[in-house]
C-alpha cells in the first residue's frame, strides 16, 4: 500500500476538513510538527536537495528554510524534529550521530552532543525551555542519560553507565525527571540447557531534580503539628510558576532516584501532562496520577501524542486515528479522523525523479564506506539520471536505480516496492503431496506423502492427519466431486479452497472411497521440514547413527535459530556432527550459535542411581565437526563459517559462500512508500584486520560439488562427503570424552 509522504492538514471538527498544503509531488517533505504556540509547524524537506529543516504558517504560507548543509551532497540526513515549550528551538538529530538545536528565529543551528555508536533518537524539553533531556548509548550498548542547559552551554551525565536508561521525559512541575531503566535483574533458565537470558528488566524510574524534594511515596506525616492548608493560587501565579526556571542540583543526583510501584515489564512512550504520566507497557496504554498515585489502564494504544497544554491526546487504534481529550478512557467510539480524502493528484514523473535522488543520497549518507568504494558517487548519479526521462513505470525505476546502486560492488544493496496496481490473489488448497500422472492407469497418482508434524500448524501434512490411513501409490480420482483427468489440472479444482475442507474420491486396489481433508495454504515449511528430515535420516542410516546432523536455513531468531534448537540438542551426545549452513538466507544470530559449538567439556558429572554422565558445560559436543557451504550461504551464512575456521571448530566443506556481509539496518521512508536497503555496517577480522567475506565469500577447507543431474536424483555427494569426513577425524579427535565413572572415595 502507498505511503502518501505530503504534509497534509487534518481537522477535527464533525466534518473532517482535509487540506494539502504544500501541494508537491517532487518534494518529500515529512516529519511536521506543530508549534506548541499554534502559530508555525516544521518539517523536514529536500526541496533544496538535500533534508533541511522548514518552517511555514498553518496555511501553508510564510515557508522558510532554516537550516542549510555546507554542500547540497554531503548534508547529513535528518530524523525527527522537536519543538521547545516557548516555540523558539527545535531539537533535531541527524544520521551523522549530532543532537542539533535550532533557533527558528535568528536561523542557527548548533550541536550539543554527538554520540561514538549509534544517532541520538530520544530527547525531551523540560517545561523553563533550557533543560534538555536526552540518552546517549555508549561503546558497551548501555544507554546513558543526559542533562543539556541551554544557559552554560554545558552537558551533564546523570545516570550510570551500569544500566540502560532511556526515555528520559520531565515532569510539568519541573520536580522530576521520569525515564525507562533495566534494572531488575531476574534471570530465567533456558528449557534446553542450564543457561540463563534476561527478558523483562524495565521499570519506570523518576529522579528528584532538587535535593530537597522528597520522593512521593515517603510521605512522612507528623501528627503533632497542625496540618497545613494549602494556599490556592491565582491564574497569574500558576503562569508565574509554570515560566519559572527550573533548578536542578546536579550534586549526587543519582542517588535520589526512585521506581514507581509498577510491575516489572517492558516500557515505552512516556509523556507527561500536568497530573499524569503515561506509557505503554505490554502495547497496553497506561496513566499514573501523580497525586493519588495510582495506575490506570487507558486502553489498547500504543502510539498517541498528547498536546502541549495536556488536554488532548491523537491515538491510534487499530488503523484508525481519534482525538480525544485525556481523561480517564480515551474515547474510542467518537471524533474518528475520517481519512478517506486524504488524496492528491500525483506528477508521477516528478515522484520518480525525486525517488531516484533521495534513494543516491541515501547511499551517499549512509553507505558504510565513505570513499563509496572509489566510485565517483556523483558523476554515478548524473550518469544513470539521464534514463530518468524515458521511465515510464515503477518497475522501470527500480531496475534504474537497482543498476546505480549496482556500481557499488557491494551485497545487500536492495530497491524494491512503490505505487504499482495491486493484484488481488487467490490462493490455492494445498495437500502436502506430491501427484503424477499415471498414463496406463489414466489418473492421478499420490507419488510422495509429506510428513508432518500435525500438533504444528505450519508443519500440518493434510494427509497424513490421524484416521486418514493414506498411502503413497492411492489415485485421487475427483476433488469435491470433479473427475480429475490429464487435460485439466487437478489443482484447479482446489483454487480458492485454503484452510478448507475438502472431499477427495480415492481409489485403490480396485476400491473406491471417500474422505474429507483440510487444506493448506503454503508448502514451504513442510518441504522445507521433509528436506531436512531426509538428509538426517540418511546421516543417521550411513553412521549407524553415531553421527548427528543439523541443518541451519537462516541466522534469524524467529525462524533459524528455532531449526537450530530443534535438531542440535537431541544430537549433542552423538559422536560427530554436521552443520549444514546451505542455502542459509542470513540474519544475526551466528555467534549465538557459534559459542555453542565452542564449547569444551571441562568436568563429567554423576548423580545417585543414574547411569548416565552428564557434562559441565551440558549440551557440549565432544566430537568431530563439519560445517557445508554452498554458493548461497548468504550474508550471516558467510559469517558463520568464516567464524566456524576462526575458532578451529572444524573444516569447511562444499562450495564457497555468497559473499555479501556488508549488514543493513532496514529502509528509510520514501515519498512512494518504496524500500531502499544501504550496507551500513561492516567486518573485518580481529586477527587480520582486514576487510573479510565481502564480495569473496567463504572459502571452503575442502571443495566439493553436488552434480545437478545427481542431485535431482538424491544423491548429495558434499553430505556424502562430509560423512566420511566425521568418520575420518573421529579417529583423531583429542577434545576431551565422557570419563568412565571414578572409584567413590573411603573417607574414614
Amino acid at each position: 500500500m502507498k505511503k502518501i509522504i505530503i504534509l497534509f492538514l487534518i481537522s477535527a471538527s464533525l466534518y473532517s476538513q482535509i487540506t494539502n498544503i504544500t501541494k508537491t509531488a517532487g518534494i518529500h517533505e515529512r516529519n511536521a510538527t506543530w508549534s506548541p504556540d499554534g502559530e508555525w509547524i516544521a518539517y523536514i524537506s529536500d526541496k533544496s536537495g538535500t533534508e533541511e529543516v522548514w518552517l511555514m504558517r498553518p496555511d501553508g504560507s510564510s515557508k522558510t528554510q532554516l537550516t542549510k548543509a555546507k554542500h547540497i551532497d554531503s548534508g547529513a540526513y535528518r530524523y525527527e524534529l522537536l519543538w521547545s515549550p516557548d516555540s523558539k528551538y527545535l531539537l533535531n538529530s541527524d544520521n551523522a550521530r549530532n543532537l542539533n538545536l535550532i533557533d527558528v528565529f535568528a536561523k542557527t543551528e548548533r550541536t550539543i552532543s554527538q554520540s561514538k555508536t549509534f544517532a541520538i533518537r530520544d530527547f525531551n524539553w523540560a517545561n523553563d525551555n533550557n533543560w534538555v533531556a536526552f540518552s546517549v548509548q555508549n561503546p558497551q550498548n548501555i544507554k546513558i542519560i543526559y542533562l543539556h542547559s541551554l544557559k552554560n552551554n554545558k552537558t551533564y551525565q546523570i545516570t550510570t553507565e551500569f544500566y540502560n536508561s532511556y526515555n528520559p521525559v520531565f515532569s510539568k512541575c519541573g520536580k522530576y525527571l521520569f525515564f525507562v531503566s533495566d534494572r531488575d535483574f531476574n534471570a530465567k533458565i533456558n528449557s534446553l540447557e542450564w543457561n540463563h537470558a534476561y527478558l523483562e528488566m524495565s521499570k519506570i524510574y523518576a529522579i528528584c531534580l532538587q535535593n530537597d524534594i522528597p520522593s512521593p511515596f515517603m510521605d512522612f506525616i507528623d501528627y503533632n503539628e497542625p496540618p497545613i492548608e494549602e494556599k490556592k493560587l491565582s491564574k497569574k501565579e500558576k503562569e508565574i510558576l509554570k515560566n519559572a526556571d527550573i533548578i536542578i542540583d546536579l550534586e549526587d543526583i543519582e542517588s535520589r532516584i526512585f521506581a514507581l510501584p509498577i510491575p516489572v515489564a517492558n516500557y515505552s512512550n512516556l509523556q507527561t501532562t500536568d497530573k499524569k504520566l503515561y506509557y505503554v507497557r505490554d502495547n497496553i496504554l497506561f496513566s499514573f496520577d501523580l497525586e493519588d498515585l495510582k495506575e490506570k489502564e487507558v486502553g489498547p494504544y500504543t502510539s498517541y501524542k498528547i498536546t502541549p497544554d495536556g488536554k488532548n491526546v491523537i491515538f491510534r487504534s487499530e488503523k484508525d486515528y481519534y482525538i480525544s481529550k485525556t481523561t480517564e478512557k480515551f474515547n474510542a467510539k467518537d471524533n474518528k479522523l475520517d481519512l478517506s480524502n486524504l488524496k492528491m493528484n500525483l506528477n508521477k514523473k516528478e515522484e520518480w525523479e525525486q525517488v531516484f535522488n533521495e534513494s543516491w543520497r541515501h547511499y551517499n549518507q549512509f553507505f558504510y564506506a565513505p570513499n563509496m568504494h572509489g566510485v565517483d558517487w556523483i558523476n554515478e548519479r548524473n550518469k544513470y539520471s539521464e534514463l530518468l526521462p524515458y521511465v515510464t513505470h515503477r518497475t522501470d525505476l527500480t531496475y534504474l536505480i537497482g543498476e546505480m546502486i549496482g556500481e557499488l560492488n557491494a551485497g545487500h544493496c536492495y530497491v524494491s516496492g512503490g505505487e504499482m496496481p495491486e493484484v488481488k490473489k487467490t490462493g490455492i488448497g494445498l495437500l502436502g503431496i506430491d501427484l503424477i500422472y499415471d498414463s496406463a492407469a489414466k489418473m492421478y497418482k499420490i507419488n510422495k506423502i509429506l510428513q508432518g508434524q500435525n500438533w504444528d500448524p505450519t508443519l500440518r501434512s493434510p494427509l497424513t492427519e490421524p484416521g486418514l490411513n493414506v498411502k503413497t501409490g492411492t489415485y485421487i480420482v475427483a476433488i469435491d466431486d470433479n473427475k480429475l483427468n490429464y487435460e485439466i489440472n487437478p489443482y484447479s479444482h482446489l483454487v480458492g479452497k485454503v484452510n478448507t475442507i475438502v472431499k477427495l474420491t480415492l481409489q485403490y486396489a480396485n476400491k473406491t472411497e471417500n474422505i474429507f481433508v483440510k487444506t493448506i495454504a503454503n508448502e514451504t515449511q513442510l518441504r522445507y521440514f521433509n528436506w531436512v528430515e531426509e538428509r538426517r535420516r540418511i546421516v543417521d542410516s550411513v553412521s549407524d547413527g553415531r553421527i548427528g546432523y543439523v541443518h541451519i536455513p537462516d541466522m534469524s531468531a524467529s525462524n533459524g535459530l528455532n531449526w537450530w534448537a530443534k535438531y542440535f540438542y537431541p544430537q549433542v551426545r552423538k559422536e560427530g556432527m554436521i552443520i549444514d549452513d546451505r542455502y542459509n538466507g542470513g540474519g544475526n544470530v551466528s555467534p549465538m550459535i557459534i559459542e555453542r559449538l565452542r564449547r569444551v567439556m571441562s568436568m563429567a558429572k554423576i548423580g545417585r542411581n543414574s547411569e548416565t554422565v552428564m557434562t559441565l558445560p551440558n549440551a557440549v559436543m565432544t566430537g568431530p565437526i563439519v560445517c557445508l557451504i554452498n554458493e548461497q550461504s548468504m550474508s550471516d551464512g558467510d559469517m558463520f563459517p568464516f567464524q566456524f575456521k576462526d575458532y578451529n571448530l572444524g573444516p569447511v566443506i562444499g562450495k564457497r559462500s555468497w559473499g555479501g556481509v556488508v549488514g543493513i539496518y532496514g529502509s528509510l521512508p520514501l515519498l512512494d512508500g518504496s524500500s531502499i536497503h544501504k550496507p551500513e555496517v561492516a567486518n573485518f577480522g580481529a586477527k587480520s584486520a582486514n576487510w573479510e567475506l565481502e564480495g569473496v565469500g567463504m572459502i571452503p577447507d575442502i571443495e566439493v560439488d553436488n552434480h545437478p543431474a545427481k542431485e535431482y536424483e538424491g544423491i548429495d555427494e558434499q553430505l556424502i562427503f562430509a560423512i566420511e569426513k566425521v568418520f575420518e577425524l573421529m579417529k583423531t579427535n583429542t577434545k576431551p570424552q565422557v570419563p568412565s565413572i571414578p572409584e567413590y572415595p573411603i573417607k574414614r
